[in-house]
């Protein structure tokens, strides 16, 4: 008798759990001018699971339950996925009970017909430029504050959009900007998009969009609806304005894919683990199959699939290996990710799980907010924000080329012609004394395998020796927010940590008295010979007291 009861107390939900899952359907057709064309065979199209094409009618099929959203994969051949009236957008979510209540509201009720969730691709009507395909990557742009949004668009975004950058696509005539063609093919965001405040989420996007440029969003550990019951509820707030959390997007030269890897732990320590979720492996798996190995596919995400501190393991083991298992016919990948508000360059092997025959680089981002938005202002009222590693705030810029091959470049904020080198030396040393004063060479994209050299006036190039400590020019700061008596700034900078990216060499002091020219070079395996020059003096003792 109790087993009847409770087959009766489960059946209604039991249908209607089956009822939530409907097929859903829909035409991709062309789009110029605001005109409908011809339908478009072979586009994939995918619910967050599976992954079905369209015919050679432009007609899809595919199965959408509860709470999924079905996405357009744009193909290579097609600059665009507009949604009519509503724009660039490649996605509809199907939501038919809405959000369970959360403080950022999460996705409104789905309305309107799911048999007929139609797409548009816009056509390229230019090709892209044979120097390759520019991608504008952010890390972590993180405001807590509308005032911060402001920061961001005035330390980023404007600049960028006035030519600041020195783009590859910014063209002149008579050094007239009119005939700027685009600042990129295509930008990426790698989580952290805000800090908490999901309110902000649409002011993110508005302001980024100011560059005109096609934008994939990865969600973050600060992306999240803090007061969800669950990982699977945890970013509706999100999803409501950027769309599927993990989803792929092809060009000519690449293939990309954008994860969630934060899985949300409510009630647990630590509050959430880097790691990836069933639903994605099957995605990976059926989109993944659909791709010529030798091309090559870029993968970004917010938390680093490598542990910093591998005594505390960020990124759970087996979701690594697993997602490396899948990769591994893959001749050409490049994993980006953010997260720690620092640059690094992480190459996996056999230890991490990674058995290609080439190392696996990974390029974990700086931060655009730097170090949160805090330090100093400037005379245009925007803070510091140096990272704790000793990197300016900025963005990064791939590049890559028609045979899939990539560079990589830092650009600082405002700064087009920095040389990515950043020196720190004393001013004044007595000449005689012992030796033991250094200069560092904070070099931002520097591997550990980088070749630092120095040399004093026109001598000789020597070689400097990577460390692993903090950079002396965010101590220098740390101090000075220390003594002060009052605060120097809105927010302190952050204290100074060990920096990946750092060498040094003491200076000598059995020169001549007088000034002496320091200059260091590095050579960057994307951009080449980079140099940094400082001085310093050399004064006999008598001068010295």
């Amino acid at each position: 008798m109790r087993i009847v009861l409770l087959l009766l107390i489960l059946l209604p939900w039991s249908v209607h759990a089956a009822d939530r899952t409907v097929e859903a359907a829909g035409v991709i057709r062309e789009w110029t001018d605001g005109r409908v064309g011809k339908p478009v065979a072979n586009v994939l199209v995918s619910n967050g699971v599976e992954v079905v094409r369209t015919d050679r009618r432009g007609r899809y099929r595919i199965h959408l339950s509860a709470q999924q959203t079905v996405f357009v994969i744009k193909p290579a051949a097609y600059a665009a996925v507009v949604d009519g009236s509503q724009g660039e957008r490649f996605w509809r979510h199907y939501f038919p009970e809405g959000s369970p209540p959360l403080r950022y509201a999460g996705i409104e009720v789905t309305r309107g017909r799911v048999s007929q969730l139609d797409f548009f691709l816009r056509p390229r009507l230019t090709t892209i430029a044979a120097s390759g395909l520019e991608v504008l990557v952010f890390g972590d742009p993180q405001p807590k504050t509308a005032t911060q949004v402001d920061y961001y668009l005035r330390d980023i975004i404007e600049p960028i959009a006035a030519g600041v950058a020195g783009s590859k696509r910014a063209e002149s005539d008579n050094d007239s900007s009119a005939h700027r063609v685009s600042v990129a093919d295509l930008g990426l965001t790698l989580g952290d998009v805000v800090h908490d405040d999901l309110s902000l989420l649409p002011l993110i996007k508005q302001a980024t969009a100011r560059l005109g440029v096609s934008w994939l969003y990865a969600p973050g550990n600060h992306d999240i609806d803090f007061d969800a019951q669950s990982d699977e509820d945890s970013l509706l707030s999100y999803r409501h304005v950027f769309g599927p959390d993990t989803l792929a997007w092809e060009e000519p030269q690449a293939s990309f894919i954008m994860l969630d890897d934060v899985i949300y732990q409510p009630l647990q320590t630590p509050t959430y683990i880097g790691g990836l979720r069933e639903s994605q492996f099957t995605f990976l798996a059926a989109y993944l199959a659909t791709l010529d190995p030798s091309k090559r596919l870029v993968i970004g995400a917010h938390i680093p699939f490598f542990d910093p501190d591998p005594a505390q393991p960020s990124f759970r083991q087996a979701d690594r290996e697993r997602l490396f298992a899948l990769l591994a016919k893959f001749q050409n990948v490049l994993l980006l990710t953010a997260h720690g508000h620092v640059q690094r360059h992480y190459f996996h092997a056999e230890k991490d799980g990674w058995l290609g025959a080439q190392p696996l680089h990974e390029y974990n981002v700086g931060a655009t907010c730097g170090g949160f938005w805090t330090g100093a202002k400037d005379a245009y009222g925007i803070p510091d924000a140096l990272m704790n590693d000793g990197t300016p705030n900025g963005y990064a810029t791939l590049l890559i080329a028609e045979d899939g091959s990539y560079g990589l470049r830092w650009h600082v904020a405002r700064d087009p012609d920095h040389s990515g080198i950043a020196l720190h030396a004393p001013r004044v040393l007595r000449r005689g004394a012992w030796p033991e004063v250094g200069l560092y060479a904070n070099v931002f994209m520097g591997t550990d395998d980088s070749v630092v050299e120095f040399r004093i006036d026109d001598g000789g190039w020597q070689p400097m020796q990577r460390v692993e400590r903090a950079d002396p020019r965010l101590l220098a700061i740390n101090l000075a927010d220390d003594a002060a008596a009052q605060p120097i700034s809105d927010e302190r900078a952050p204290e100074a940590g060990i920096s990946a990216h750092l060498w040094r060499v003491f200076l000598p002091t059995d020169l001549a008295a007088g000034e002496h020219r320091v200059e260091v070079r590095s050579v960057d395996r994307w951009r080449g010979e980079l140099r940094a020059t400082t001085r310093y003096r050399l004064v006999e003792p008598a001068q010295a007291n």
